[in-house]
């Protein structure tokens, strides 16, 4: 950092203290996010006061390629903006560079979706006995054909179930019901586990739930997230939410339209199913890339 623009931090920070009465943690705070800004554009050949909104730009592309939480980069952009209106006030710099620079609250952060290779291995259950296996089994292959939410799982009834017709009756958000189709694999995985696993784990018992555990109830929201983590082997990384975006990346990467994917899903906007369309673009890059036998061609 040249002297200007420590002269310049100094100052700001001194103010930041004795006229805005910020605390020395946040101070200390900002003091860090703006050396770090300054240090990216130095590499640009500018710095804190001779950068533009292009490194500005350039630094927040930076921290969403890094993964930094949107939270800290608000705290960051925060910091920078309060930093160039004084800078600005002061007759420090001719043009404020964060006049045009959007919200991280506007950036879409795309949910993980596991390749189809990694679902078969999630389902071949990693239980040892057969009744828990059955479950398992049954319970994943649901919830990646259905796209259910944790929560619309474990409060599935049996009588929610119509395996002859190959769909279910889902209470999603708000006690809204929607019906989903089922594909064969979770019919089948189904029809085995309701003759034989669940009359099994529930020993003459008679509850109501679809999914149920060797006490004899309903299948808790944790116990879901321990058969998925188990059914890796370590592996790779999955929850239960990622059978869900799998489903609907898996559906629109495959040519399914918007509007049935909302409705499986159960989305209340269809601008929330729309993020699907952006990973399925990031797969056909990422496909694209690895498998065009020019895409890597250097330029001459």
């Amino acid at each position: 950092m040249d002297e200007g623009d420590a002269a310049a931090l100094k100052s700001f920070l001194a103010y930041l203290r004795v006229e805005k009465g910020l605390s020395p943690l946040t101070a200390d705070a900002y003091a860090r996010d703006l050396v770090q800004f300054a240090e990216f554009a130095r590499q640009k050949s500018a710095g804190l006061l001779a950068a533009s909104v292009e490194h500005v730009r350039g630094f927040l592309a930076q921290l969403r390629a890094n993964g930094v939480e949107p939270r800290s980069v608000a705290r960051k952009i925060s910091a920078m903006r309060h930093f160039y209106r004084f800078a600005g006030n002061d007759g420090l710099v001719q043009q404020d560079p964060m006049l045009m620079v959007e919200s991280p609250r506007q950036w879409k952060v795309l949910p993980k979706a596991l390749e189809t290779e990694q679902i078969d291995r999630l389902l071949e259950p990693a239980a040892k006995d057969e009744a828990l296996i059955q479950r398992d089994r049954a319970l994943m292959e649901v919830a990646y054909a259905a796209g259910l939410r944790v929560s619309e799982l474990v409060m599935l009834k049996q009588q929610d179930v119509d395996l002859a017709a190959g769909r279910l009756l889902v209470r999603g958000k708000g006690d809204k019901e929607r019906i989903i189709p089922i594909g064969g694999a979770a019919v089948r995985a189904l029809q085995e586990y309701v003759a034989n696993g669940r009359p099994a784990l529930l020993k003459g018992s008679h509850v109501p739930w679809l999914f149920v555990d060797q006490r004899r109830t309903r299948i808790t929201r944790q116990r879901v997230w321990q058969i998925v983590k188990a059914g890796t082997r370590g592996e790779f990384q999955a929850s239960p939410h990622m059978l869900r975006h799998s489903l609907g990346s898996h559906m629109v990467t495959n040519g399914a339209d918007l509007r049935t994917v909302q409705t499986i899903l159960g989305h209340a906007d269809l601008a929330t199913t729309q993020i699907y369309t952006h990973l399925g673009s990031e797969r056909l890059q990422s496909v694209y890339r690895a498998r065009h036998p020019r895409a890597k061609r250097k330029e001459a």
